[in-house]
């Protein structure tokens, strides 16, 4: 069993849609082990985002993260990373396909609904930082 993390982000939870990301989840019979909404601090964001901390987005996406309540989750099932993935759909929603979370419901690149892990240190590393 592979586990993963998923942030609903804060654009997700205003708009209403978290019922709707964790039933596609669930569809594909992949299983919501954990989860809790929370207001995310600056800390412990910057301690999730480190790989970014040189990016020109980074600041933004931190304050962005801090805009409102979050849900975060630990997802498990076979290949729940790449799932996941597959599921939320590119980063980018312009490039995002229909069908995928994103390219259903995401209008930019920070406010794209949600995040997942990459792979499965990034979910170890992740899951220990929010649980």
């Amino acid at each position: 069993m592979e586990r993963t993390l998923v942030i609903v982000k804060p654009d997700g939870i205003k708009r209403g849609l978290i019922g709707e990301v964790i039933s596609r989840y669930e569809r594909k019979g992949l299983k919501i082990v954990e989860c809790r909404m929370i207001e995310a601090d600056k800390a412990t964001l910057e301690k999730h985002y480190i790989e970014h901390r040189e990016k020109p987005f980074y600041e933004e996406l931190v304050s962005y993260m801090m805009g409102g309540s979050i849900m975060v989750m630990i997802v498990e099932g076979n290949n729940a990373i790449k799932l996941v993935r597959n599921i939320n759909g590119k980063t980018n929603p312009v490039d995002a396909e229909p069908g995928t979370i994103r390219g259903d419901f995401a209008n930019t690149m920070t406010e794209n609904i949600v995040h997942a892990s990459d792979s499965v240190e990034a979910a170890e590393r992740e899951i220990s930082i929010w649980f």
